[in-house]
């Protein structure tokens, strides 16, 4: 029997990525796989190791700990740091084979439209007032925009119906 909190499955299955763009803030995303849901989107200056378990830790408070990571080969990804919490947490890494990005979709994917759909469209100039827009934008991407793959629902419905079938 699968147990609940906050709506995601016992297991659940966490895609993390960073997405860093030179001259500009960098953008942590964590996706679920199995749901589509955007858990975080976190803004710095820099994205390191410590600053992906810092977002995790968050994430364990509200939801079961996955029972993976799946990310690429990024230094904050391979840390020392990073392998000492999933240790703790009893969650593994998922890392895919260098140059190849299709090996994480679910990530790929949100990235592309989250690049298309929000650092292509948005003007910010502090990391504060980027995580704003950001937090406002990842709302909109879990309630309001149904995914094919969810049979027309949302990601937050996906959720709240038991996620995707």
């Amino acid at each position: 029997m699968n147990s609940r909190a906050g709506g995601l499955a016992t297991g659940y299955r966490t895609s993390a990525a960073g997405v860093d763009f030179s001259g500009g803030p960098k953008f942590l995303n964590v996706i679920d796989e199995h749901s589509r849901l955007c858990l975080a989107i976190r803004v710095g200056r820099r994205c390191k190791a410590r600053d992906v378990v810092a977002v995790l830790e968050e994430l364990t408070s509200l939801y079961p700990a996955p029972a993976f990571i799946r990310c690429d080969n990024g230094p904050e990804f391979i840390a020392h740091a990073l392998r000492r919490w999933c240790q703790g947490s009893g969650t593994t890494t998922a890392t895919i084979e260098p140059g190849s990005p299709w090996q994480n979709g679910f990530a790929e994917s949100f990235n592309g439209r989250f690049r298309d759909e929000f650092l292509n469209t948005e003007l910010f100039t502090t990391a504060p007032e980027a995580q704003i827009l950001a937090d406002r934008w990842r709302w909109e991407y879990n309630s309001l925009r149904p995914h094919s793959a969810l049979q027309g629902r949302t990601p937050l419905e996906a959720v709240q119906q038991g996620a995707a079938a």
